[in-house]
């Protein structure tokens, strides 16, 4: 089969309505992360028709329809189903005359239904298949939600990535992958982070084995899914090697193209890796809303040396 989404799993998460009993939705893929409604194309006019796109049948195109002569109709239906259409889905409690859904099974369409208003079904719709059908890599990390704030933690294997994660988790926060994140690029700004279906909730400690956090903390102490926002790359002590003390100027590193604020913390005994993970988030939250303390910092020294100098004139 293709890759992409199973209309049935379209089916299931939007509870939609299958007219065509005789098709399988478990069958049929989705592979366009957006939705066309029918418009010139019930008027003839199949030029530069999105047909890889999931199809869509409000209030304006089921009346429009129904004014059409019954051989008109007929007409329109058969050159609709001329297309490979992944499904058609009716919006507003429609439903599609006998005619139609026979032409539909025979040409192994789809014809699904909703009660929903289609301005806000599709809104919905084109959510969901962007998220579900967008580009996807794995990366080997811990990924928590700290004060809302989305913290992907990376380094090298033993480095104490899962303690920090389980450190975050006793201290209130949420953990939503670890070992391996899965991450989705949303749209140019935007990155999501979830673990695969086998690992979710799990959590690994060396020299205690396996863990469902879950379990233990209770289902607030996990999420499904976090937007990522900040990484932070773990790394060990050099006294050799230059680290960032003052915060001035930001590093990123990509991820299917975007750019996410990274900072390198140097680990050795006695720093507390989750309290530090905890105060990166708040102060990432800070920037976002306009305040910078190294800035501020730099501001008053600026200020300070500006002062000394005036006085010795």
């Amino acid at each position: 089969m293709e890759e992409g989404l199973r209309v049935s799993n379209l089916k299931k998460r939007f509870r939609l309505r299958n007219f065509t009993k005789k098709l399988d939705p478990d069958v049929h893929n989705i592979t366009e992360p957006d939705v066309n409604r029918l418009a010139l194309q019930l008027t003839g006019y199949f030029d530069h028709f999105q047909e890889t796109r999931v199809q869509i049948i409000g209030t304006v195109e089921y009346t429009y329809l129904m004014k059409m002569s019954e051989e008109e109709r007929l007409q329109i239906y058969k050159e609709l189903f001329k297309r490979k259409l992944p499904c058609i889905i009716f919006s507003r409690g429609q439903k599609p005359e006998e005619e139609m859904i026979r032409l539909a099974e025979e040409a192994d369409i789809p014809l699904l239904g909703t009660s929903q208003p289609t301005g806000a079904f599709m809104s919905e719709l084109i959510y969901y298949l962007k998220l579900e059908l967008a580009p996807c890599i794995t990366i080997h990390g811990v990924l928590v939600d700290v004060y809302g704030v989305g913290v992907l933690i990376t380094g090298e294997s033993g480095i104490g990535k899962s303690e920090a994660a389980l450190e975050l988790v006793r201290r209130g926060h949420r953990l939503v992958a670890d070992d391996v994140v899965e991450i989705r690029k949303i749209n140019e700004h935007t990155l999501s982070g979830t673990a695969p279906e086998i690992t979710k909730h799990f959590l690994e400690l060396r020299g205690i084995g396996i863990i469902d956090v879950k379990m233990l903390f209770g289902a607030e102490s996990v999420k499904e899914k976090q937007n990522i926002d900040l990484v932070l790359k773990l790394s060990e002590w050099n006294q050799k090697e230059e680290f960032d003390r003052l915060g001035l100027e930001e590093e990123y590193v990509e991820f299917l193209g975007n750019k996410v604020v990274c900072q390198s913390l140097p680990i050795r005994p006695g720093r507390n890796v989750a309290v530090i993970a905890e105060v990166a988030a708040v102060n990432h939250r800070q920037k976002k809303m306009g305040y910078n303390a190294a800035k501020e910092l730099y501001r008053r020294m600026q200020a300070n040396i500006e002062k000394t100098m005036k006085g010795e004139e």
